[in-house]
């Protein structure tokens, strides 16, 4: 799927670069490693989140009734991540899946 841009040139779909490029310039790898580590933030986020939060209220219980245990936390811990990626890993995928195609489709413009 190939969009037009603003000067008519056909632009990649997610990354927003410019196909009219020949080679693989600077200004291109650099928007495309932007581009991933945006993704890969936006997609461990919601995972780290939740057991940032769930280790943050077990921490709080644990100081409230004075119970050290160290291994308390990571059930929890655990539970959380598995029911976020079991909730989120449907949309998780997806948006992997997309950058991956839309890298691939800029394959055959850097040989131009």
């Amino acid at each position: 799927m190939v969009v037009e841009g603003a000067e008519g040139r056909a632009v990649a779909p997610t990354l927003g670069i410019d196909e009219g490029i020949a080679a693989m310039g600077t200004d291109r790898a650099l928007g495309l490693m932007n581009e991933m580590l945006w993704n890969a933030v936006i997609i461990a986020g919601p995972v780290l989140i939740a057991t940032l939060a769930v280790g943050l209220a077990i921490s709080v219980l644990q100081v409230a009734t004075q119970i050290q245990e160290i291994t308390l936390s990571y059930v929890p811990k655990t539970l959380a991540a598995v029911f976020t990626l079991i909730a989120l890993g449907p949309w998780m995928v997806a948006r992997l899946t997309d950058f991956a195609r839309s890298l691939y489709l800029l394959i055959p413009t850097l040989a131009q």
